[in-house]
């Protein structure tokens, strides 16, 4: 996620983006310019959202919550604390985040939060579980109702429970075939230390 040189206040934020009258955004919370926040939702303190993002109906974001710019979070999505999501990641409804290994309700741990980070252009299917502690690859597309539970190479195509890698997908969303070339945008792939990556692009 590219930082910004400086942040708006809250106020110029939450005037340059469309939140509805129901949700309660905490007074520290940027919301960048275009980001549609929806019925219901909270966004809690210190959480920063990035322009251009819809947050849909119940969703909960924060404390402390980075989600960068271009991403879309469906009805009834909560990003706790310790998860980062980066530019234009999907989240679809209903997704499920972790944030402490071993919770007990008797015993407090949010001292041991262990961080999840979903990297550029991931799509997170409908019900999917991401547990704790892992890393979501850039364009991996995790299918609905997943569990994941290790971490998700760049480009991968994740099913089942617990999730497993079934085949590769394009930065567009379409599955790649043994050539590595998409059929639908023609974009050429090739193997790479995490995954794959577009021929020519750097590994970042």
């Amino acid at each position: 996620m590219k930082p910004r040189t400086q942040d708006p206040s809250p106020e110029e934020a939450r005037f340059s983006a469309d939140v509805h009258e129901s949700a309660v955004v905490d007074e520290d919370v940027v919301i960048g310019p275009g980001t549609r926040v929806w019925h219901f939702s909270h966004l809690l303190s210190g959480t920063r959202i990035g322009g251009g993002c819809t947050i849909g109906q119940n969703a909960v974001i924060g404390p402390d919550v980075r989600v960068g710019n271009g991403c879309k979070i469906q009805n009834n999505v909560s990003v706790y604390k310790g998860v980062t999501l980066e530019d234009d990641v999907f989240c679809g409804p209903s997704v499920v985040f972790t944030n402490v290994r071993v919770p007990r309700s008797r015993i407090p741990r949010m001292h041991e939060l262990s961080p999840t980070l979903v990297r550029q252009g991931a799509t997170l299917g409908a019900n999917c579980t991401i547990v704790c502690g892992l890393t979501i690859g850039r364009h991996a597309f995790v299918g609905a109702g997943a569990v994941v539970t290790k971490d998700v190479a760049d480009h991968a195509l994740m099913v089942g429970n617990p999730a497993r890698r079934i085949g590769w997908v394009c930065a567009c969303g379409e599955r790649l075939d043994a050539s590595l070339v998409c059929p639908v945008c023609g974009t050429a792939h090739e193997p790479a230390p995490h995954g794959l990556r577009q021929v020519g692009e750097r590994e970042r």
